[in-house]
């Protein structure tokens, strides 16, 4: 309902729509976020060619509106100066399309949209360019709690927790981009209906991570697809903060899926990453919520292809496993977690649907969530067609079509 009133919005106000220009020099910061807050339905707020020193962040609430620039090599939104920790963009409307831009050095976060009903981010690069450190902010795109999410054609490098990281979302397709010397490269978090494909994500900890977690308003991640993609050599180390989530993904992980319903991970190019090609695993620390599953189920990995993967596996007991199958550990490990323990003594649950792998594989046999890896008991993963389907994820036409 909410996007068919600034659709309405849009078409009421197209004869009045305006470009709004915006050059370097002078107070930058000023210009800018005047020029976002005096655009209306329709606007384009374009900032031209040129460095911007900015010492705080800006943000949009109005629906409706495309932010552009130049090109993500001509138009840079310099963050190095700013104050506090928020975002360098944050976008709170709907229907946005922020396009063409270089973004570097945010305090916080690069782009973030919260609650928005429509966001698209195109062509955008975002950096910090003093190399990967655990100070820098901690994701380069981040729309969460968003509807009818596009990510095309950006590029992102630095970020201390993912490059490019979509959470608690509906409807969100990520494509043609590239996550390099991230800790995570791509990551989809507690989302419903995502694809995943034609994207790059290399010299990350970890690759793409499809993530669920409990405490959260939106959980029990599902429908996830990870299609086309080259995940090639993330063997980074992980930088990430102590206590955050992906400190704990291990360095040479390709594809990571944790406690996931219904993902499938087709035709994708996964090749010389030191750990697993792809790990399929349960949440691991102990939890409170009553209404969070830790299991992965339903996953499916089929026409992949596979190189050079699994040499050097960071993952506890890895260098042990691997030693005893030869030297290297197959392309596909799951952990065997099937049952756990609902908190305050709701008894004990065990999976609903399997893991489906066409590619040589190993499980660990852990049984019951929480079994340190110590305990594992490792044993083939059983070969077998793995097919799911399910339609493409569509998003509004008139959002495609600004971001061509």
């Amino acid at each position: 309902m909410r996007t068919a009133l600034v659709l309405a919005a849009l078409l009421a106000s197209a004869a009045g729509a305006k470009t709004i220009h915006v050059g370097p020099g002078g107070d930058a910061h000023e210009k800018l976020q005047t020029a976002l807050i005096e655009a209306a339905a329709g606007d384009t707020v374009h900032i031209a060619a040129g460095r911007y020193a900015l010492s705080g962040g800006l943000s949009l609430d109005v629906d409706g509106v495309t932010v552009k620039g130049d090109g993500p090599g001509a138009t840079i939104l310099d963050f190095t100066t700013q104050k506090g920790e928020g975002e360098g963009l944050l976008i709170t409307s709907d229907n946005v399309v922020v396009r063409d831009l270089g973004i570097e050095n945010a305090a916080g976060n690069g782009v973030k949209s919260k609650g928005s009903d429509g966001i698209a981010l195109v062509n955008l690069r975002v950096e910090w360019t003093g190399g990967p450190k655990s100070t820098n902010g901690a994701y380069g795109l981040y729309p969460v709690s968003s509807k009818n999410v596009l990510i095309d054609r950006a590029v992102v490098k630095g970020a201390s927790d993912a490059g490019i990281y979509v959470g608690q979302s509906i409807n969100i397709i990520v494509r043609n981009s590239r996550a390099e010397m991230n800790v995570a490269g791509i990551e989809i978090e507690n989302s419903y209906d995502a694809d995943v494909k034609d994207n790059v994500a290399t010299n990350n900890a970890g690759g793409i991570l499809v993530f669920d977690l409990p405490d959260l308003p939106q959980q029990g991640g599902r429908n996830v697809r990870l299609m086309n993609n080259k995940v090639i050599a993330n063997n980074h180390a992980n930088f990430a903060a102590p206590g955050n989530i992906v400190a704990g993904v291990p360095p040479g992980t390709g594809i990571m899926v944790m406690a996931n319903d219904r993902v499938m991970v087709t035709g994708n190019e996964i090749s010389d990453n030191q750990g697993n090609g792809v790990m399929i695993v349960a949440y691991t620390q102990a939890f409170t919520d009553k209404a969070y599953n830790p299991l992965p189920r339903g996953v499916f990995v089929t026409g992949n292809r596979f190189s050079g993967n699994g040499s050097a596996p960071a993952f506890k007991g890895g260098k042990e496993i691997a030693a005893a199958l030869g030297g290297t550990v197959p392309p596909v490990m799951w952990d065997g977690v099937t049952r756990y323990m609902v908190p305050g003594g709701g008894g004990e649950r065990t999976a609903q649907g399997g893991i489906s792998s066409d590619a040589p594989g190993i499980t660990l046999g852990l049984g019951l969530q929480g079994t340190p890896a110590t305990q594992a008991q490792p044993a083939p993963l059983p070969i077998v067609a793995a097919t799911s389907t399910r339609p493409a994820i569509v998003l509004p036409a008139e959002l495609e079509a600004r971001s061509r």
